[in-house]
């Protein structure tokens, strides 16, 4: 069983599924914030890897992959990164969010070797179309690695349809054109589009691009499964970057992110994430 079914699944509770930067603001912080990301009602947790030139990245999250790069952070460091969380009682699926470039930079079999090493459960590209991703999702479904699928709402049926058919883990809804950043509302659309998703797909089926605020959250249930935070989340960092680099003012600063997520989103660690091990 990979972590994947054990933790992702369509239930009475919204999946919460956020979204950091490997390395922002240091490797240190970044387990222990992968860590409070699970004790604050984390499923899943995608991890960034800082790039030069993120396409569908806002500023929020472009600063903090600055911030990452100029810490030195790589593909491969941010993948090392995991074992350590894994150590430290991350249970919940593990997400790489990269490009294209970075994962060619690296090479497919150094991927492929550094996940299954490192307790890697699923990759995002977003770079990389469905009409070009089929040799790399076939590797990932050899390796036991999910290839997440990213749709939407200006996607046709015919279209959806073959990436469904295909998809692995859950499926993430963009519930906008455009990049990463807070929104205050969804645009009309996205609740036709996720009755699209749901009648193309058993997966659970999350949304992600622009989610800051429990009320829609709120508008979400029922159409979704989960949401996906970013900006959001990062934002947060980036307000406490400097005592989240200090071991001594780190455990408190968590605590400030772990109490604004709460009030923010409504996620509750004691009823969201199984204490058993994958």
């Amino acid at each position: 069983m990979n972590r994947f079914e054990q933790y992702v699944q369509r239930d009475h509770d919204m999946l919460f599924i956020p979204f950091i930067v490997a390395g922002d603001p240091n490797e240190e912080a970044t387990v222990d914030l992968a860590l409070t990301m699970q004790a604050s009602g984390a499923r899943a947790l995608e991890l960034g890897i800082p790039y030069s030139d993120p396409l569908a990245d806002g500023p929020v999250i472009q600063r903090a992959s600055k911030r990452a790069l100029a810490g030195g952070m790589t593909l491969r460091r941010a993948m090392r990164l995991v074992e350590t969380m894994r150590q430290k009682g991350l249970n919940i699926p593990v997400v790489i969010f990269t490009y294209a470039n970075p994962l060619l930079q690296l090479g497919l079999d150094t991927f492929f070797h550094e996940a299954a090493a490192n307790g890697i459960d699923g990759l995002l590209v977003p770079d990389i179309p469905y009409e070009e991703s089929h040799s790399l999702a076939q590797r990932c479904a050899q390796e036991n690695i999910c290839l997440i699928s990213l749709v939407a709402p200006t996607t046709s049926d015919e279209r959806l349809a073959k990436i469904c058919a295909s998809a692995q883990g859950f499926i993430y809804c963009v519930s906008s054109l455009g990049v990463t950043g807070v929104r205050k509302k969804f645009h009309p659309d996205i609740f036709p589009f996720l009755e699209r998703v749901r009648r193309a797909s058993s997966l659970p089926i999350a949304v992600g691009f622009g989610i800051s605020s429990r009320e829609q959250i709120v508008e979400l249930k029922g159409v979704a499964d989960g949401f996906i935070v970013g900006s959001a989340i990062v934002s947060e960092i980036e307000k406490r970057a400097d005592p989240l680099k200090i071991a001594a003012s780190r455990a408190a600063t968590l605590d400030e992110i772990k109490q604004a997520l709460l009030k923010k989103f409504g996620t509750q660690a004691e009823t969201a994430v199984p204490t058993h091990h994958a």
